[in-house]
């Protein structure tokens, strides 16, 4: 090889290493730039998520620990504390740190997103922008280098919006029964028993041990969960979910049976209550407990009376089914009294929902919170034979001698007894025969009455309110003969006729003594008895403050609407007896003649009658109804509240 081309090829080699020898600085310089810059820029992240850690804790105290921004500033001080903590100590006239803390509302704007609306008075939301000065980062500097606006230093921020759970609140409705003595407990064995088709034998103690037991409403619709095969937390599926009479009351037993500390007494009562109840029948627990969607588990972990939970379910098997409960009772000195009660509209026990929800669907009725008693229609049948031995009424018809005599004398022309017409009796004569009716029937329609939240305060939880309407619709009392059939249609309305309280007939008797066994009825008319009258419909706003907490026993209140007990005495006292003469046998002129007399027969048997009823509107009417729990009247209406019901979290 020539000595030139040696020479040329060894210069090419020195200049490719000296390329090469470039390109790795350039490389190197280019590693060292991007290690720099990656360094640099974990620096600022890392600073940054701690910063926005800081605002996110920040947030959550404020509003987990209800802070305000007016009139107090303890939502500033809140988050201050928090963040000193967490090693971010905001100094006074050091401007390298700032916590900017605000009061405000949660809204949606047009775009159908979440955002943060600043209201100083309300304490719904609390955002929290942390503030940290730092060192430029090299980038910046060389940026700021050339651009001539050198800056040593850039301000990271983060911002952070903290709520606590929306407000809950909860209303219960409950039967005044007071205490359970042997006369309520016979009718709440038929009754309830009536209404899941079988009997039962319950002491007076054994149904005051399930008025006075409570079971957990929380740890209740879980072990339905579990016996409906639906999943875990899932209770808008529960409240829809197919379910027996059988299953809902075994629930509750499970329940108490975990619960270890209840009487076996009372587990064993609810098991006999268990054994009646229908097990093809389908229903469905949101027909007694309503639980508003995204209420949080912690709200329901509340109590419910297990009696009430009991009468709830039989009255919404008789409800949907034909069920009626029917039975007779024995009422000492007066006869057996037949009840027949059928349930129209089933209870509403429990409702547990957002106020805030239910306040802003008042007008659409969505999300509403509300309960409301059973509608239930009653047939109380007195079989009163005793009637004819009361000696108001017998006086009133027989012993008056001068107003009957004189009634039917002046109507009938007869031959009645007396001293006159003693002679004529010994040959042929009629003699009148009165015959007083021996049953009597009562009719109660008692439509559900319903409380709904309408309003509520959380400006100050210690001042916090519940504002509920209570409407009690119209019901219907009457006194008189009434076809059961019709009573209990839903096609046909109540027929109510009045009763034949007396009747005037005759019999035929020969030599004053012997008497034919055939009777004449209606010869002479009879006296008519009917009653009838309505409750109107009553509205009344419940104001509870304070009002207890989720979770604690409810604040009660009692309805001071007029109740029906109170409407059947007004009812009692409406009596009407009117005189019905014969067809075409008494002239206008005569039955003018005898109207005096008329009235004060009348008047006599109203009083006779009303102080016969009037005792059993207590012992019968009023317990019966009071066991059903079917008036507003006969009920209380329970308030919880809690305004920030669980944690606070992070919203935005």
């Amino acid at each position: 090889m020539s000595p030139r081309l040696r020479s040329g090829r060894l210069a090419g080699y020195s200049g490719q290493r000296g390329a090469i020898g470039l390109i790795a600085v350039c490389v190197m310089a280019l590693a060292l730039v991007c290690t720099l810059l990656v360094v640099d820029s974990g620096r600022l992240y890392l600073e940054k998520r701690k910063l926005q850690s800081i605002a996110d804790t920040a947030a959550l105290e404020a509003a987990g620990r209800g802070g305000q921004c007016a009139p107090s500033t303890t939502a500033t001080d809140y988050a201050k504390q928090n963040a000193t903590r967490n090693g971010f100590t905001v100094i006074a006239n050091d401007n390298s740190r700032g916590l900017a803390v605000t009061c405000g509302t949660l809204v949606t704007n047009a775009s159908n997103i979440r955002v943060f609306n600043a209201d100083a008075s309300k304490n719904d939301a609390i955002r929290v922008v942390a503030s940290h000065t730092v060192t430029n980062s090299i980038a910046n500097g060389v940026w700021n280098l050339f651009s001539g606006t050198p800056q040593t230093t850039t301000t990271l921020s983060a911002t952070a919006v903290g709520a606590l759970a929306p407000p809950v609140a909860q209303l219960t409705i409950r039967s005044t029964l007071g205490t359970i003595n042997s006369a309520k407990s016979e009718i709440l064995n038929k009754t309830i028993g009536g209404l899941l088709g079988g009997s039962l034998a319950l002491t007076a103690v054994g149904w005051e041990g399930l008025a006075n037991t409570d079971v957990n409403l929380l740890s209740y619709l879980d072990q339905l969960a579990i016996q409906l095969h639906v999943t875990a937390g899932d209770y808008q599926a529960l409240l829809n979910a197919a379910v027996s009479p059988t299953q809902l009351i075994n629930a509750a037993v499970k329940v108490l049976q975990v619960n270890g500390t209840v009487a076996a007494a009372i587990i064993n009562n609810a098991v006999s209550i268990e054994a009646i109840a229908p097990n093809t029948q389908l229903l469905k627990v949101g027909d007694l407990l309503k639980v508003a969607t995204g209420t949080p588990a912690a709200a329901l972990n509340t109590n419910v009376k297990l009696f009430e939970l009991i009468q709830g379910v039989a009255q919404l098997s008789s409800s949907k089914s034909a069920v009626s409960a029917a039975f007779q009772l024995n009422i000492p000195l007066v006869g057996n009294a037949s009840i027949t009660t059928k349930v129209i509209e089933p209870p509403q026990l429990s409702a547990i929902g957002n106020p805030a929800l239910a306040k802003a669907g008042l007008l659409t009725g969505t999300n509403q919170i509300f309960v409301r008693t059973a509608q239930v229609r009653t047939l109380i049948s007195l079989e009163i034979p005793v009637l004819k031995g009361v000696s108001s009424i017998a006086s009133a018809v027989v012993g008056l001698t001068t107003p009957v005599t004189g009634v039917v004398n002046s109507l009938l022309h007869l031959n009645l007894a007396g001293v006159l017409n003693a002679v004529l009796c010994l040959i042929s004569c009629e003699y009148t025969d009165v015959d007083i009716a021996s049953k009597l029937d009562i009719y109660i329609e008692a439509a559900s009455g319903e409380s709904h939240v309408t309003d509520f305060s959380c400006a100050n939880p210690a001042t916090k309110s519940l504002t509920v309407l209570a409407s009690s619709s119209l019901a219907t009392l009457a006194i008189g003969n009434i076809d059961p059939t019709k009573a209990f249609s839903s096609l046909v309305p109540v027929d109510v006729q009045p009763i034949r309280l007396i009747d005037i007939g005759t019999r035929h008797c020969v030599a004053i003594v012997v008497c034919s066994a055939k009777r004449t009825p209606n010869v002479g008319g009879g006296f008519l008895l009917k009653a009838q009258s309505t409750v109107g419909q009553r509205t009344e706003s419940l104001f509870y403050s304070p009002v207890a907490e989720m979770n604690l026993l409810p604040t009660y209140k009692s309805i001071s609407s007029v109740n029906i007990i109170n409407s059947l005495g007004a009812t009692l006292s409406g009596l009407q007896v009117t005189y019905a003469p014969p067809t075409g046998t008494v002239s206008s002129g005569a039955l003018a003649s005898v109207a005096g007399l008329l009235t004060t027969v009348t008047n006599i048997l109203v009083e006779a009658i009303q102080g016969l009823l009037a005792p059993l509107l207590d012992p019968l009417v009023n317990t019966l109804l009071s066991a059903l729990g079917i008036s507003l009247g006969n009920a209380e209406i329970g308030a919880n509240l809690s305004c920030h019901m669980g944690q606070a979290y992070l919203v935005i």
